[in-house]
């Protein structure tokens, strides 16, 4: 996996205060994407990846949006200890998204079409607080992608984060 920052920081003007306090932290915006290259079905923990784009921004107190731009994968915050997990997650979105299914949209082989269908279940957007320069999350969290294809793809995920950043 590869970082790619494309980034652009706009700050907004903090508010002033004449008794003397301290101004807050201006609340910036920046951009940036992520290149994944997946090896077909599954979940890639792309987590490290998001760390590292918000200490190159300088991230500290905030929310980041991510956005995955493909029609047949997703995103999800989901267990990150026990690898059962993401395989029955995986077999569930198989039970829902059947490659056997009769679908008209075939054009693009038997594996699209229930990648339409699981990458619409799942989410292609999620937003995550951060803190410290990090995405909060829970001990056994992670921040995947999720492949819904067969062959391998290059994924791009872009990144919206919109608050404070350290000095």
């Amino acid at each position: 996996m590869r970082c790619a920052a494309l980034t652009n920081v706009v700050p907004s003007t903090p508010t002033a205060k004449e008794d003397g306090v301290p101004q807050r932290p201006p609340i910036e915006q920046a951009q940036g994407r992520i290149s994944v290259a997946t090896r077909g079905p599954g979940f890639i923990d792309v987590t490290r990846d998001v760390d590292a784009w918000l200490a190159s921004i300088g991230a500290d107190e905030g929310l980041l949006t991510l956005f995955v731009r493909h029609t047949s994968a997703s995103l999800t915050i989901q267990e990150n200890a026990d690898p059962d997990v993401l395989r029955d997650l995986s077999d569930a979105l198989d039970r829902l998204a059947p490659r056997e299914g009769a679908y008209r949209h075939g054009i693009e082989g038997p594996d699209d079409m229930p990648g339409h269908i699981k990458s619409m279940l799942t989410a292609v957007s999620i937003g995550v607080p951060i803190s410290g320069g990090k995405a909060v999350l829970g001990t056994w969290q992670a921040i995947y992608l999720i492949e819904h294809r067969d062959q391998p793809h290059r994924r791009e995920i872009v990144l919206h984060y919109l608050g404070s950043r350290g000095r």
